[in-house]
Protein backbone atom coordinates (compact mmCIF):
# COMPACT_ATOMS: atom_id res chain seq x y z
CA UNK A 1 0.00 0.00 0.00
CA UNK A 2 2.93 2.16 0.71
CA UNK A 3 4.38 1.90 -3.01
CA UNK A 4 1.36 2.76 -4.17
CA UNK A 5 0.55 5.67 -2.21
CA UNK A 6 3.96 6.96 -3.27
CA UNK A 7 3.53 6.72 -6.96
CA UNK A 8 0.35 8.33 -6.17
CA UNK A 9 1.48 11.37 -4.69
CA UNK A 10 4.31 11.62 -7.43
CA UNK A 11 2.41 11.46 -10.29
CA UNK A 12 -0.12 13.83 -8.94
CA UNK A 13 2.45 16.23 -8.43
CA UNK A 14 3.74 15.76 -12.14
CA UNK A 15 0.27 16.24 -13.24
CA UNK A 16 0.01 19.54 -11.11
CA UNK A 17 3.82 20.81 -12.68
CA UNK A 18 2.01 19.58 -16.10
CA UNK A 19 -1.14 21.27 -15.78
CA UNK A 20 1.03 24.61 -14.45
CA UNK A 21 3.56 24.33 -17.48
CA UNK A 22 0.08 24.08 -20.23
CA UNK A 23 -1.61 26.76 -18.20
CA UNK A 24 1.43 29.19 -18.55
CA UNK A 25 1.96 28.56 -22.08
CA UNK A 26 -1.71 28.91 -22.87
CA UNK A 27 -1.62 32.57 -20.94
CA UNK A 28 1.44 33.79 -22.13
CA UNK A 29 2.38 32.31 -25.34
CA UNK A 30 6.32 32.70 -26.63
CA UNK A 31 6.34 35.58 -28.96
CA UNK A 32 6.78 35.69 -32.51
CA UNK A 33 10.99 35.12 -32.51
CA UNK A 34 11.66 33.96 -29.31
CA UNK A 35 13.82 31.46 -28.38
CA UNK A 36 13.12 28.49 -26.10
CA UNK A 37 15.36 28.51 -23.19
CA UNK A 38 17.36 25.12 -23.11
CA UNK A 39 19.43 26.50 -20.19
CA UNK A 40 16.21 25.98 -18.08
CA UNK A 41 16.04 22.21 -19.57
CA UNK A 42 19.78 21.56 -19.07
CA UNK A 43 19.18 23.04 -15.16
CA UNK A 44 16.28 20.73 -14.72
CA UNK A 45 18.45 17.56 -16.22
CA UNK A 46 21.27 18.43 -13.45
CA UNK A 47 19.04 18.57 -10.75
CA UNK A 48 17.20 15.06 -11.38
CA UNK A 49 20.49 13.96 -11.64
CA UNK A 50 22.09 15.18 -8.59
CA UNK A 51 19.16 14.07 -6.27
CA UNK A 52 19.02 10.32 -8.27
CA UNK A 53 22.98 10.04 -7.36
CA UNK A 54 22.19 10.84 -3.63
CA UNK A 55 18.87 8.15 -3.66
CA UNK A 56 21.47 5.83 -5.08
CA UNK A 57 23.93 6.51 -2.31
CA UNK A 58 21.44 6.35 0.74
CA UNK A 59 20.08 2.92 -0.59
CA UNK A 60 23.59 1.41 -1.10
CA UNK A 61 23.92 2.57 2.33
CA UNK A 62 21.02 0.65 3.53
CA UNK A 63 21.05 -2.21 2.10
CA UNK A 64 25.04 -2.82 2.81
CA UNK A 65 24.32 -1.89 6.78
CA UNK A 66 21.82 -4.76 6.97
CA UNK A 67 24.50 -7.18 5.19
CA UNK A 68 26.91 -6.31 7.21
CA UNK A 69 25.01 -6.62 10.62
CA UNK A 70 23.51 -10.02 9.35
CA UNK A 71 27.40 -11.10 8.65
CA UNK A 72 28.08 -9.86 11.99
CA UNK A 73 25.23 -11.63 14.20
CA UNK A 74 26.25 -14.85 12.09
CA UNK A 75 29.99 -15.02 12.96
CA UNK A 76 28.66 -14.04 16.64
CA UNK A 77 25.65 -16.87 17.28
CA UNK A 78 28.35 -19.52 15.35
CA UNK A 79 31.26 -18.46 17.80
CA UNK A 80 29.08 -18.68 20.95
CA UNK A 81 27.50 -21.63 19.88
CA UNK A 82 30.81 -23.27 19.58
CA UNK A 83 32.70 -21.88 22.82
CA UNK A 84 29.89 -23.69 24.36
CA UNK A 85 30.29 -27.07 22.87
CA UNK A 86 34.14 -26.51 23.66
CA UNK A 87 33.20 -25.67 27.69
CA UNK A 88 31.12 -28.85 27.56
CA UNK A 89 34.23 -30.35 28.85
CA UNK A 90 34.22 -28.71 31.82
CA UNK A 91 31.09 -29.99 32.89
CA UNK A 92 29.85 -33.03 34.63
CA UNK A 93 30.39 -36.52 32.18
CA UNK A 94 26.94 -37.26 32.13
CA UNK A 95 26.30 -33.38 30.57
CA UNK A 96 28.39 -33.45 28.06
CA UNK A 97 27.76 -35.66 25.41
CA UNK A 98 24.28 -33.92 25.57
CA UNK A 99 25.58 -30.53 24.84
CA UNK A 100 27.65 -31.60 22.14
CA UNK A 101 24.50 -32.77 20.85
CA UNK A 102 22.45 -30.35 21.39
CA UNK A 103 25.05 -27.81 19.51
CA UNK A 104 25.74 -29.85 16.84
CA UNK A 105 21.54 -30.12 16.50
CA UNK A 106 21.11 -26.51 16.60
CA UNK A 107 24.19 -25.76 13.92
CA UNK A 108 22.68 -28.77 11.39
CA UNK A 109 19.68 -27.28 11.83
CA UNK A 110 20.67 -23.46 10.82
CA UNK A 111 22.33 -24.73 7.62
CA UNK A 112 20.03 -27.00 6.37
CA UNK A 113 16.20 -25.51 7.45
CA UNK A 114 17.12 -22.33 8.21
CA UNK A 115 19.44 -20.99 5.62
CA UNK A 116 17.41 -21.81 2.54
CA UNK A 117 14.28 -20.33 4.36
CA UNK A 118 15.72 -17.20 5.22
CA UNK A 119 17.22 -16.52 0.93
CA UNK A 120 13.20 -16.88 0.30
CA UNK A 121 12.55 -14.09 3.58
CA UNK A 122 10.30 -16.97 5.04
CA UNK A 123 9.48 -17.71 8.46
CA UNK A 124 12.21 -19.24 10.39
CA UNK A 125 9.57 -21.25 12.21
CA UNK A 126 9.52 -22.37 16.39
CA UNK A 127 12.34 -25.06 15.53
CA UNK A 128 15.23 -23.34 16.04
CA UNK A 129 13.91 -21.97 19.21
CA UNK A 130 13.03 -25.44 20.68
CA UNK A 131 16.24 -26.51 19.92
CA UNK A 132 18.55 -23.24 21.64
CA UNK A 133 15.81 -24.08 24.57
CA UNK A 134 17.01 -27.78 24.66
CA UNK A 135 20.68 -26.68 24.69
CA UNK A 136 20.34 -24.47 27.86
CA UNK A 137 18.43 -27.13 29.49
CA UNK A 138 21.43 -29.84 28.95
CA UNK A 139 23.90 -26.85 30.05
CA UNK A 140 21.63 -26.75 33.18
CA UNK A 141 23.36 -28.23 36.65
CA UNK A 142 21.52 -31.23 37.74
CA UNK A 143 22.26 -32.42 41.28
CA UNK A 144 25.74 -31.68 43.24
CA UNK A 145 28.94 -30.51 40.92
CA UNK A 146 32.59 -29.12 42.19
CA UNK A 147 33.25 -25.36 42.10
CA UNK A 148 34.72 -25.32 38.39
CA UNK A 149 31.95 -27.32 37.03
CA UNK A 150 29.34 -24.65 38.45
CA UNK A 151 31.41 -22.11 37.08
CA UNK A 152 31.81 -23.79 33.82
CA UNK A 153 27.72 -23.86 33.94
CA UNK A 154 27.51 -20.45 34.22
CA UNK A 155 29.77 -19.29 31.65
CA UNK A 156 27.84 -22.05 29.20
CA UNK A 157 24.68 -20.46 29.73
CA UNK A 158 25.91 -16.98 29.30
CA UNK A 159 27.17 -18.04 25.64
CA UNK A 160 23.89 -19.41 25.31
CA UNK A 161 22.39 -16.14 26.38
CA UNK A 162 25.11 -14.77 23.57
CA UNK A 163 23.82 -17.14 20.60
CA UNK A 164 20.24 -16.38 21.51
CA UNK A 165 20.86 -12.33 20.92
CA UNK A 166 22.63 -12.74 18.03
CA UNK A 167 19.69 -15.37 16.87
CA UNK A 168 17.53 -12.50 17.80
CA UNK A 169 19.48 -10.13 15.20
CA UNK A 170 20.08 -12.62 12.41
CA UNK A 171 16.79 -12.98 12.33
CA UNK A 172 15.69 -9.43 11.94
CA UNK A 173 18.31 -8.94 9.23
CA UNK A 174 16.21 -11.76 7.49
CA UNK A 175 13.40 -9.80 7.51
CA UNK A 176 14.72 -6.40 7.00
CA UNK A 177 13.77 -5.04 3.50
CA UNK A 178 14.31 -1.85 1.67
CA UNK A 179 12.25 0.62 1.94
CA UNK A 180 9.42 0.62 -0.94
CA UNK A 181 9.42 4.28 -1.38
CA UNK A 182 13.47 4.25 -2.03
CA UNK A 183 12.28 1.51 -4.61
CA UNK A 184 10.00 4.08 -6.22
CA UNK A 185 13.04 6.61 -6.06
CA UNK A 186 14.99 4.53 -7.68
CA UNK A 187 13.13 3.36 -10.92
CA UNK A 188 11.53 6.35 -11.52
CA UNK A 189 14.92 8.12 -10.57
CA UNK A 190 16.23 5.81 -13.18
CA UNK A 191 13.94 6.37 -16.59
CA UNK A 192 13.96 10.28 -15.50
CA UNK A 193 17.76 10.64 -15.39
CA UNK A 194 17.89 8.74 -18.68
CA UNK A 195 15.01 10.35 -20.22
CA UNK A 196 16.49 13.85 -19.88
CA UNK A 197 19.98 13.02 -20.54
CA UNK A 198 18.77 12.08 -24.02
CA UNK A 199 16.53 14.56 -25.14
CA UNK A 200 18.36 17.36 -23.29
CA UNK A 201 21.92 18.68 -23.74
CA UNK A 202 23.61 16.79 -26.14
CA UNK A 203 23.29 17.15 -29.74
CA UNK A 204 21.87 13.68 -31.72
CA UNK A 205 25.49 11.61 -32.09
CA UNK A 206 27.92 9.03 -31.48
CA UNK A 207 28.96 10.39 -28.44
CA UNK A 208 25.33 11.55 -27.15
CA UNK A 209 24.33 7.59 -27.45
CA UNK A 210 27.76 6.34 -26.05
CA UNK A 211 26.92 8.10 -23.00
CA UNK A 212 23.22 7.31 -22.57
CA UNK A 213 24.06 3.50 -22.95
CA UNK A 214 26.85 4.01 -20.21
CA UNK A 215 24.70 5.74 -18.34
CA UNK A 216 22.00 3.41 -18.42
CA UNK A 217 24.11 0.18 -18.18
CA UNK A 218 25.52 1.59 -15.02
CA UNK A 219 21.78 2.52 -13.54
CA UNK A 220 20.66 -0.84 -14.15
CA UNK A 221 23.84 -2.36 -12.64
CA UNK A 222 23.56 -0.66 -9.19
CA UNK A 223 20.17 -1.15 -9.16
CA UNK A 224 20.77 -4.90 -9.57
CA UNK A 225 23.90 -4.32 -6.99
CA UNK A 226 21.38 -3.03 -4.15
CA UNK A 227 18.82 -5.52 -5.21
CA UNK A 228 21.07 -8.51 -4.25
CA UNK A 229 22.45 -6.51 -1.33
CA UNK A 230 19.07 -6.10 -0.13
CA UNK A 231 18.59 -10.13 0.36
CA UNK A 232 21.27 -10.60 2.93
CA UNK A 233 21.25 -14.56 2.96
CA UNK A 234 21.01 -16.93 -0.07
CA UNK A 235 22.58 -14.85 -2.66
CA UNK A 236 26.10 -14.57 -4.15
CA UNK A 237 27.06 -11.57 -2.33
CA UNK A 238 25.16 -12.74 0.93
CA UNK A 239 26.27 -13.94 3.95
CA UNK A 240 26.68 -17.78 3.96
CA UNK A 241 26.71 -20.35 6.73
CA UNK A 242 30.48 -20.41 6.79
CA UNK A 243 30.95 -20.15 10.52
CA UNK A 244 28.60 -22.75 11.39
CA UNK A 245 30.20 -25.20 8.86
CA UNK A 246 33.72 -24.29 9.77
CA UNK A 247 33.09 -25.37 13.28
CA UNK A 248 30.67 -27.96 13.46
CA UNK A 249 31.78 -30.66 10.32
CA UNK A 250 31.06 -33.90 9.70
Amino acid sequence: MALLETLLVVFSVALVAALAVHAKTRLFPMREGEEPREDVAEYISMMVSVFYALVLGLCLVSVWDNRATADDRVQAEASALHQTYLLADALPAVQRQPVREAARAYASHVVTVEWPRMAEREPLGPEGWNLLDRLRAAGQLQGTATTGQQIAAQEVLAQIGYVDDARRGREAASEERLSVVLWAGLVIGGVLTVAFMFLFGLNRSSTHVILVMGLSGFIAFTVLLISQLDAPFGTSLGVAPDPFTRYFTG
